[in-house]
């Protein structure tokens, strides 16, 4: 399976994102290593880490070792909001670790405590973008007015805000805010804040002879809203993974969507 047999959605610059990535938080040493694989090897093309999970060098091996051509997958880290005023440094840092020339999504991984840090710290992020150290820029954590200070500041989008999604958190107001900045949203932790024996869930699950966990993922890919579980567990991981053989209806979308509080 090639990037172009998944659902992506398209990022400025030409680049398309995977709907589907293998989250690696908490996923260090050998068995962070042996996950990436093992999720490479299940279908997956699009691994998202960071600097402060200490796994970059086992994402980058796992990603050489797996046969796949680099173009193949794409490659997601951040930025500790600490490291301001060494972004240049850090993602060289990452780059080295990983063992890439580029990556193609850099993200700030929360707001920097300071809000006079903000607009600085995305003009680095863009100085590493026009120097091709990756392809696009985005940041994660970040509220809706955080994210138009850094659009009036810079007339640049983020091509992408990571935050906390699931079908309980759904959001219709928030979603909407995204879509009309032109900027894709990326859910992590879909089975943390998910009751995965809610009776909607599990309905829809047995219709398609699926489980619940599928319907979650499916229910975000089908919303193109970028979607990184995360497991060590090699069924898990490619169970996870096999969630394009169906599509959700759109009354199912609808009853999914009116699990959110």
């Amino acid at each position: 399976m090639t990037t172009l047999d998944q659902p992506t959605v398209a990022l400025p610059g030409g680049v398309r994102m995977p709907l589907l990535g293998f989250g690696t938080w908490q996923a260090t040493g050998e068995p962070g290593y042996e996950a990436v694989l093992a999720a490479l090897d299940a279908g997956y093309r699009h691994v998202d880490t960071a600097t402060m999970y200490g796994n970059e060098a086992e994402v980058g091996r796992a990603i050489r070792e797996s046969g796949l051509r680099r173009e193949d997958v794409f490659v997601t880290t951040k930025l500790p909001p600490e490291r301001v005023g060494r972004e240049r440094e850090t993602i060289e840092e990452s780059l080295r670790a990983l063992g890439l020339d580029q990556v193609d999504l850099w993200l700030v991984h929360w707001p920097p405590s300071d809000p006079a840090d903000s607009v600085p710290v995305w003009r680095e992020m863009l100085a590493a973008r026009d120097a091709g150290l990756t392809r696009a820029v985005g940041v994660s954590n970040y509220a809706t007015p955080q994210l138009d200070e850094l659009i009036e500041a810079t007339d640049e989008n983020p091509a992408v805000n990571q935050i906390r999604w699931s079908p309980s958190l759904y959001d219709r107001q928030r979603h909407r805010e995204h879509r009309d900045r032109g900027i894709v949203l990326e859910g992590y932790s879909p089975f943390k804040t998910s009751d995965l024996a809610d009776p909607v869930l599990t309905r829809i699950a047995a219709a398609h002879g699926v489980s619940p966990a599928q319907v979650v993922l499916r229910w975000h890919v089908d919303h193109e809203i970028v979607v990184i579980p995360k497991s060590v567990t090699p069924e898990r991981i490619r169970a996870n993974a096999d969630i394009f053989s169906f599509s959700l209806t759109a009354e199912e979308m609808r009853d999914i969507d009116a699990l959110g509080r």
